[in-house]
């Protein structure tokens, strides 16, 4: 497919955490094109979503054997599988509300999730995809494990796998990836562990859901109580994490991924340089020589080296969609831990209307600054007319801010803005801005 896509229907699924042995419902939901993959957590108060994106990973160190997004202390815990098939179908954009810190494991791998994506059906948005071709070649390396990811025409993966139980073995795979590949050759491996580590895992307060239905567990003499449905199983479920974790660069790529022994930790890890790379593809470097492709979003790295804002006063945590001088959608992730609800209202925490503007104003800064004949200026914030506030917004709720252009002039220019929650109108209002020389 071309265009980007989403569900057809709603779905829901439910079952218990790997981890947390937590029961768990989940409802995904169609979104509309450029909205990426969400999750809401209906759980909690305010109903904070969480993109799943790199700039939402939670380190390694601190969710070990598992891929976890959060923002603020709301997570999610272990969206690997899930992703994977997310992935491997293509769907780009979907909201999927769960009601506890896990996705539920199911059978231990994609197989139950493919099944209710593929009865409910995938339906073409009216956008085009947005794809990465990978530039240059890049590698990581850790406690043993390694990844290389270099240019390539489509997704292909080349996984080495070596384990000592029974006996020591090592095995290959290679498969160049699309839907008919993924549900045939990758969705239905699941989860495994050896015996001589299960103990001391759940020790740990890790796989507390697992059983020998939903996790294989290879024994001196094989595996427990189970059976394969692949001869090489293992191999296949490490390729199904390492996808569900490149998906975490927020699009399909183009690539050859070569990864030998690797797991959440240095997928990771290429994940982020991945995105880094995309990122400076967008944007050509920041600033004076700023060129923006057709993906049009920037993270707040890039936006820290367009608008001269920092912390605590930087209010714009993303660009999602950016049209040089015309328009432009940016998020903030309202947060408990954002600095001025420690003195407005920390009874009860309302943001402050003054800061939405402000927030506004810099997605509008970000927008006028795109065009060539801007770059390198600075926009300042002149006059704000016709504000009207018409909601709270409060901690865990996503501020989404769309600017567009009105009259943009060499020294000047007037933008309408508006910021939304779930859909709703919270601010509106008319900005001017002067650009001046840096």
């Amino acid at each position: 497919m071309n265009k980007q896509t989403t569900i057809a229907a709603e779905l829901s699924l439910k079952g218990i955490g790997l981890h947390t042995a937590k029961k768990v419902n989940i409802t995904l939901k169609p979104a509309d094109v450029d909205v990426g993959i969400n999750f809401i957590r209906v759980d909690l108060p305010q109903r904070p979503v969480i993109k799943a994106a790199v700039e939402n990973l939670i380190s390694p160190e601190r969710s070990r054997r598992r891929t976890t997004i959060a923002v603020g202390t709301a997570e999610v815990q272990t969206i690997e599988h899930l992703m994977a098939c997310l992935s491997g179908l293509g769907i780009d954009n979907l909201y999927i509300e769960i009601d506890n810190e896990e996705v539920p494991g199911l059978d231990g791998s994609g197989q139950s999730f493919i099944e209710a994506l593929t009865k409910v059906g995938i339906r073409e948005l009216e956008k085009d995809k947005h794809v990465f071709s990978v530039k240059e070649p890049m590698y990581v390396e850790e406690e043993g494990g390694s990844i290389i990811v270099l240019p390539a025409s489509s997704l292909k993966i080349s996984y080495t796998l070596s384990y000592n139980q029974p006996v020591e073995r090592t095995e290959f795979l290679e498969l160049l990836l699309d839907a008919e590949v993924f549900k045939k050759e990758i969705a239905a491996a699941r989860t495994f562990c050896l015996e001589s580590e299960a103990n001391e895992l759940q020790q740990k307060g890790l796989g507390l859901g697992a059983n020998y239905d939903n996790t294989l567990v290879l024994g001196k003499n094989g595996v427990i109580k189970n059976t394969l449905r692949y001869e090489n199983e293992f191999i296949r479920h490490k390729m199904l994490d390492l996808m569900g974790d490149l998906y975490l660069v927020g699009c399909p790529l183009r690539a050859h991924v070569i990864a030998i022994k690797s797991g959440h930790s240095q997928n990771i890890k290429i994940a982020k340089k991945i995105n880094e790379q995309k990122l400076k593809s967008l944007t050509g470097g920041i600033g004076a020589g700023f060129h923006l492709q057709q993906d049009g979003q920037l993270d707040v790295t890039t936006i820290m080296k367009i608008l001269p804002h920092r912390e605590p006063f930087l209010f714009v945590d993303r660009i999602v969609h950016l049209e040089k001088g015309k328009r432009a959608i940016g998020i903030k992730n309202v947060t408990i831990n954002d600095y001025f609800f420690k003195g407005h209202f920390p009874g009860r925490p309302v943001m402050p209307g003054v800061i939405i503007v402000e927030a506004m104003a810099q997605v509008g800064g970000v927008m006028m600054l795109a065009p060539e004949e801007n770059r390198g200026k600075l926009a300042f914030f002149m006059a704000a007319n016709n504000i009207k506030f018409r909601k709270t917004v409060v901690p865990g709720d996503q501020l989404v801010m769309e600017v567009i252009a009105g009259k943009i002039k060499s020294k000047t220019g007037q933008v309408h803005a508006k910021a939304t929650v779930d859909g709703k109108v919270v601010t509106e209002a008319d900005l001017m801005f002067a650009l001046v020389e840096d």
